[in-house]
């Protein structure tokens, strides 16, 4: 994860932190529908300031995000990693003015829900 990401304008300049970002995605992807875990974690964890399962990187084109997810049984998988590539992106490009250029989705393991 890379250390920070810089908008500029004629007034000042904003670094926003590669942990901010991945802290938003995290979130963003413990509120989607489908999503029981992170990295081989339980979704739970992640909201406790971690961001395990989330990556970020900056290239030219813009922010580059993998998430390593585990996805509830039964679900339509292909379904579930595209509402996360677009809630991701939508989430992030709002709360940070940041382009997203991809978000990349890793489904790491499948497992039932124990709610």
């Amino acid at each position: 994860m890379e250390s920070g990401f810089a908008l500029s304008s004629t007034r000042g300049r904003v670094s926003i932190a590669g942990k901010a970002v991945a802290q938003i995605a995290g979130h963003t992807v413990a509120e989607c529908y489908g999503v029981v875990g992170m990295d081989g974690g339980r979704v739970g964890r992640l909201l406790a300031r971690e961001t395990r399962g989330v990556e970020v990187r900056g290239t030219p084109g813009g922010l580059e995000l993998t998430l390593h997810v585990v996805v509830e049984y039964g679900l339509n998988l292909a379904e579930v990693a595209s509402t996360l590539r677009n809630r991701v992106q939508y989430e992030v490009e709002r709360l940070t003015g940041l382009p997203v250029a991809e978000v990349d989705v890793r489904i790491e393991d499948v497992k039932r829900s124990t709610a």
